[in-house]
């Protein structure tokens, strides 16, 4: 058991290294000028080790999109009778906004947001992911809830809105020069905002 979590600790640091050294690239140069062979180079690890963790480019700027997305249906799937899911996510997604305040500047040009904001593959990249979490949230939602298929799509979609403002907004920010403390303190009462309203609206 020790072994299998030492293995899991130091799969989890290799992943975190990687993730890091492709946003400190990114940062630097942009998407379109980074290879895959330099990110693995740069971080200290095989081009293979990279595609294990990281199956192809653009997974080092939508690495935790599985885990949000999961997290996000677990927490519609328990919540509590009479509880919207603008309610079930609000205290994660929160904690996703106030988190930006941690980030070290010279990664935040390396970020989602940012290169979103600059690059249209990445802005593409973006948009496909939004697509995919308003599915797997519309999904919790027609599972836990008499709503018509439709009415929970169009639910979803809301709720995935809110992490495309988040992602959008964190991105113009970060390229008109605040720091990630400044666009923490501005972001956080506009989404906190944003889910009491879809929170009425889902009641």
């Amino acid at each position: 058991m020790a072994g299998t979590g030492l293995r899991d600790l130091k799969k989890a640091r290799t992943r975190r290294l990687i993730a890091e050294t492709a946003a400190r690239l990114f940062a630097e140069r942009g998407y379109e000028r980074v290879t895959v062979s330099e990110v693995a180079r740069a971080a200290e690890v095989a081009e293979q080790t990279l595609y294990n963790y990281f199956p192809t480019k653009e997974h080092l700027v939508t690495d935790r999109e599985q885990q949000i997305r999961d997290q996000l249906g677990d927490l519609i799937r328990a919540r509590p009778a009479g509880t919207s899911p603008a309610a079930a996510v609000r205290g994660f997604v929160l904690e996703t906004v106030a988190a930006i305040r941690d980030m070290p500047a010279e990664l935040a040009r390396g970020n989602l947001g940012y290169l979103a904001a600059i690059s249209p593959a990445v802005h593409r990249l973006a948009l496909e992911m939004s697509d995919r979490q308003a599915t797997a949230l519309a999904a919790a939602i027609a599972e836990t809830s008499g709503v018509a298929p439709e009415v929970a799509r169009l639910q979803g979609i809301a709720l995935a809105g809110v992490f495309q403002i988040l992602i959008s907004e964190s991105g113009r920010r970060t390229r008109d020069g605040e720091s990630p403390a400044d666009i923490a303190d501005a972001l956080y009462p506009q989404v906190d905002g944003l889910l009491a309203e879809l929170d009425r609206w889902l009641r």
